[in-house]
């Protein structure tokens, strides 16, 4: 019985990684130029348009991702420069809020704390090869982050203080719950 050997197949070759010159890292470059923007809309006190600028900032937040996704648009300076866009637009807007508003300090110092110390320990697991996706926890901790800045920063009447503080201490709450969850996974992993 004569064997005929067969030609290895050959990989298919890798896909060529897209432009970053693209619609998704454009509108994540502009929420990181507009941060010191809405950095002066807050400490000078225009909270109609420091409240807009941060609503269209969060919105670009929303859309560079799904633009990514659906066309095939992640680039490696995307899945850099987008969690950085997304810290310095929420920290720039805490700090701001605890200098122009009523914003405790202690919620800022949790809430950057956590952040920071979350995304320098994924930094450190990429550079191990590891990826860690954002959690189900994290997407509400930005929600409720999200909504706890958007109702400081808009002009409410004074009612909406306490239900305002309320928010806040729930996203630093859930904040700490899905930091000490990371770590928490991350343990039975290795």
């Amino acid at each position: 019985m004569a064997y005929v050997t067969q030609p290895a197949a050959t990989p298919p070759p890798p896909q060529p990684q897209p432009s970053n010159w693209n619609l998704p890292n454009i509108l994540t470059s502009l929420r990181i130029l507009f941060v010191p923007v809405l950095a002066w809309l807050v400490l000078d006190e225009n909270w109609w348009w420091a409240f807009g600028l941060f609503v269209a900032l969060m919105l670009t937040d929303k859309l560079d991702g799904d633009i990514a996704r659906a066309r095939g648009l992640i680039t490696d300076f995307g899945k850099i420069a987008d969690p950085i866009a997304d810290k310095a637009l929420m920290i720039t807007a805490l700090v701001t809020l605890n200098i122009a508003a009523t914003l405790p300090v202690w919620i800022t110092v949790v809430i950057v704390v956590r952040e920071l110390g979350i995304t320098v320990w994924r930094f450190a697991m990429l550079r191990r090869g590891k990826v860690v996706p954002a959690s189900k926890g994290g997407k509400l901790k930005t929600a409720l982050q999200t909504l706890g800045v958007g109702l400081y920063l808009c002009p409410l009447p004074g009612w909406m203080d306490t239900p305002s503080l309320v928010v806040m201490v729930l996203a630093a709450a859930v904040t700490v719950v899905t930091g000490v969850q990371y770590l928490l996974d991350a343990r039975k992993v290795n």
